[in-house]
């Protein structure tokens, strides 16, 4: 597995899924299922850690002013 940190979201999404895959299937081993499992919770983490980034970035839109205020996102009613 390349290195993690320099993956981007969708990089790191379609290496979890691919593990989920595997370790769906069954059949592997017990030391590789671990293994599996370990890597598969970093790359989770990392796509936590980018979608939090991406969230703290869409809270902090600037107005006409230049001033940061928060993004609310406003629901149906």
């Amino acid at each position: 597995m390349s290195d993690k940190q320099e993956l981007s979201f969708e990089e790191a999404m379609k290496e979890l899924e691919t593990i989920v895959e595997k370790l769906e299937e069954g059949d592997v081993p017990l030391e590789k299922a671990i293994s599996y499992y370990q890597d598969g919770m970093k790359l989770s983490k990392i796509c936590n850690d980018k979608l939090k980034n991406v969230q703290e970035k869409m809270t902090n839109i600037m107005n006409e002013q230049g001033d940061l205020e928060p993004f609310q996102i406003e629901g149906e009613e």
